[in-house]
């Protein structure tokens, strides 16, 4: 996908907000729909199926918490990329937005280059990687599934079976964030009863070897993979 040609859905009940994120999205060359609630929201998104939607948290009637939760019903727009833009700032806030089924969330206030920064890593999250069945390259680095090896920058990186399927886990889905749980059920499974520090320990690894700049701690979530 061509990020610049994207669909932005905007969602926000201030209409200030609107123009001044409308006006600097559409200097990007992007395709901007907006709503000011979340049913006008849900309906605009079913008619053109956005790139990414872009909702406020705090709506009278139908809230960003509830209008993501139903968004994530339909299928036609299930997999859409959703990000809050909000003024709170809390962790459990933040827990509840990512349980609810969104992609990332964005504080208020934020400048306009920052925030265009922020779309284009959420939107290339919609764009497969150059991938086979057994390779992905990513940012510098490639991973051939089939011989448990790693390549950065020309130079072969041997991992741990571990560390080796934690990072093709990850970069299944660039941007997206991967929570604790689904980590461990995913690389550990049934073996053996793990905790969070033995994540942490191989995210530790993962980055003296990668370099800290590829996986991205979400405080209290998870991580994800960057590039």
């Amino acid at each position: 996908m061509n990020t610049t040609n994207a669909k932005i859905l905007l969602v926000d009940d201030e209409q200030d907000i609107l123009d001044f994120l409308s006006y600097n999205l559409k200097k990007e060359g992007y395709q901007v729909l907006t709503a000011s609630n979340g049913n006008d929201a849900i309906g605009i998104a079913k008619k053109e199926l956005p790139d990414l939607i872009i909702l406020d948290v705090m709506m009278p009637g139908l809230d960003g918490m509830e209008t993501c939760r139903e968004l994530r019903s339909i299928e036609s727009i299930k997999d859409v990329v959703i990000a809050f833009l909000t003024a709170r700032n809390e962790d459990y806030s933040q827990i509840a937005g990512f349980d609810v089924g969104a992609d990332d969330y964005i504080t208020k206030p934020i400048k306009p280059r920052v925030l265009s920064s922020r779309i284009k890593a959420l939107l290339r999250r919609n764009a497969p990687p150059e991938t086979t069945a057994e390779q992905v390259d990513l940012g510098g680095i490639s991973i051939d599934r089939d011989k448990y090896l790693v390549i950065k920058n020309g130079a072969e990186i041997n991992l741990p079976k571990k560390e080796f399927k934690l990072l093709a886990l990850l970069v299944t889905k660039p941007g997206k964030v991967f929570t604790r749980e689904y980590i461990l059920q995913q690389v550990w499974g049934d073996e053996v009863i793990v905790g969070d520090r033995t994540i942490d320990v191989h995210i530790r690894k993962l980055r003296e070897k990668l370099g800290e700049e590829y996986i991205k701690t979400i405080k209290g979530i998870g991580y994800k993979f960057e590039f």
